[in-house]
């Protein structure tokens, strides 16, 4: 037996580097298409969740009588109407938990009239929360017009 101490085996400083180089040259390559797919994702959301929200609106409209309006907009969906003879006909809630927000936690946009000539229009403004915009910024909800960047 030798009395020599045993060197302990490691990584150097210089395997250590390359190995964090290599792990940020992966993330960089595959960082950007896992975003790019989760800003698809909070858009096809977004159009599942206007579709819902149609639908419970329709089913409104059923009972009642007539869309609600504006001012009373989709918590109409969850909350009965203050008008007594609204409230006999009411028969939800028509959506099983509150209005939901949309993907970027922005409230949907309720309108009557709607857009083109529609009873009523459910709007989210994008990512940016404002009218308008491309890409994930662009508002969902409304029928694409020539020229825009409106989605469906």
């Amino acid at each position: 037996m030798s009395n020599q101490p045993r060197r302990a085996r490691g990584f150097t400083l210089l395997e250590m580097l390359v190995v964090l180089v290599i792990i940020g040259l992966v993330a960089g390559l595959v960082g950007p298409r896992l975003f790019a797919k989760v800003d698809s994702s909070k858009v096809q959301t977004a159009g599942v969740q206007i579709k819902l929200l149609r639908g419970a609106v329709e089913s409104l409209r059923m009972d009642i009588g007539s869309y609600p309006t504006s001012e009373q907009g989709l918590d109409m969906l969850v909350t009965p109407p203050t008008d007594p003879k609204l409230r006999e006909r009411w028969k939800g809630p028509y959506l099983d938990e509150a209005v939901p927000l949309d993907p970027w936690n922005n409230p949907y946009q309720y309108r009557v009239p709607g857009e083109d000539g529609r009873p009523f229009s459910i709007i989210s403004l994008g990512a940016d929360g404002k009218t308008g915009g491309e890409g994930i910024d662009a508002d969902i909800g409304l029928a694409k017009k020539p020229g825009t960047d409106a989605q469906n």
